[in-house]
Parts: C-alpha cells; sequence; structure tokens
C-alpha cells in the first residue's frame, strides 16, 4: 500500500483564488515540514494540481534539495496565466526528473463534460503537455477528484496508464485508479503522522465512509 498526497498552492497565491481554493493552499513553513517528514519514504508519493508557478518557483528547488521526486499535473489551458506555470517552467520540472501528467485543460468537473470538451479535456490537454515534456502524458489527475463509470470508461479510451482522485485512502501500488489525500491549510505534524503512518482517527474514517457513500449514489 501507498499514500498519494496531493498539494496544490504554496505560499503567497500569485492569483486570485476560486471560492474555496484557499483551503488547499498552505505555506512554505508546512510545505517543508511535509518533505521532511515524507523524505526517504517509499511508501508515500507526492503530486501536485492545477499547475501553480509555486509548482517551480518553491516547490521545485525544495524536492531536490532533498533528492525527492514527484509527478505534477498542470491545467494545459492555464500554462503561461497569471499565478500559474508557463512552457518553459513545464520543461524544468521535466529537466529535473519530475513527471508530467495532466489535470485537463480547465478546471472543469468531468462528469458534466459533452462530447466536444471531453475531447479537449482529456485529449488535447494531455497531447499539449506531452508536446512541452518530450514524452507522452498517459496518466491523469481528477478536476475535484470527481469521477463516475462515464468518465472512467472515457479515461481508458483515451488511454490513461493512471488516475488520481481525491479519496482520502491509501492505495495499492499496482492499481490503475490512485487515491489520494489532499494537503490543506490546516497541515501539522499530528495530521502528517496520521495520514503517513495510514492510521485513521474517528474524523478520518467518518470522511472515508461519507466519500465511499458519495461515490456510490454518483455513479
Amino acid at each position: 500500500m501507498a499514500v498519494n498526497l496531493a498539494v496544490h498552492g504554496i505560499g503567497r497565491p500569485e492569483r486570485q483564488l476560486d471560492p474555496g481554493e484557499n483551503e488547499r493552499w498552505v505555506t512554505v513553513e508546512q510545505f517543508e515540514q511535509l518533505l521532511d517528514t515524507v523524505a526517504g519514504r517509499d511508501d508515500v508519493h507526492l503530486s501536485f494540481d492545477d499547475g501553480n508557478s509555486s509548482d517551480v518557483e518553491i516547490a521545485l528547488p525544495k524536492l531536490v534539495e532533498r533528492g525527492l521526486s514527484a509527478e505534477f499535473f498542470p491545467l494545459a489551458g492555464k500554462l503561461g496565466e497569471r499565478g500559474y506555470v508557463d512552457s518553459d517552467g513545464v520543461r524544468e520540472l521535466v529537466r529535473a526528473g519530475m513527471t508530467i501528467g495532466s489535470h485537463g485543460w480547465e478546471h472543469s468537473d468531468w462528469r458534466r463534460l459533452d462530447d466536444r470538451r471531453a475531447q479537449r479535456e482529456l485529449e488535447a490537454a494531455p497531447r499539449r503537455l506531452g508536446e512541452l515534456s518530450g514524452t507522452p502524458v498517459r496518466r491523469f489527475s481528477l478536476p475535484y477528484g470527481a469521477y463516475d463509470r462515464r468518465v472512467l470508461g472515457r479515461l481508458r479510451a483515451a488511454g490513461a496508464s493512471r488516475v488520481y482522485t481525491s479519496d482520502g485512502v491509501p492505495a495499492r501500488s499496482d492499481s490503475w485508479l490512485q487515491a489520494r489525500t489532499e494537503v490543506r491549510h490546516d497541515l501539522d505534524q499530528r495530521w502528517l503522522d496520521d495520514v503517513v503512518a495510514g492510521a485513521g482517527s474517528v474524523y478520518r474514517r467518518a470522511g472515508r465512509w461519507a466519500a465511499r457513500w458519495v461515490r456510490r449514489v454518483t455513479r
């Protein structure tokens, strides 16, 4: 089993955040605390969603300092916009040994896509990112962690080799569908120790039950 941690923004945002997005934004100090906790552990994997500029400006040098690698899932349609990484930033991540996946073209709920928008989100976006990274992009991170059977079917048809959710539980390392736990603004050492150890408090067990119930009723 492995623990997949999903990071979003770090430090002071360079753009206006969407409602509720600040809840998934951490300080530089919190991020360093996270890295120091997971350094040297093969059973903890780091990923970064959205392609915020802090991926390159803050996360990348601190990962390199500790000899860590991670997967980055930019929004292809946001590259170069204020507060987001640009094409050179994607290339810099690749040169440093990081892996590039796709978070889609824009931050859309993939359960509500028509065929035209699905083509852009699941085909055009990874193709653009693959052109920049120099290797085919076949890994996807689900916006909002939202999915149903139709979304998973579309991803398989698009050739996805791995899909990351936000279900908040450990994952089998060989599973096509990989659950992740989102890193949030109230991160502290106790939370990190609990998640990394795979131990569940009453709160986390309730959250897991709720997440599974939502998945069942939305499929």
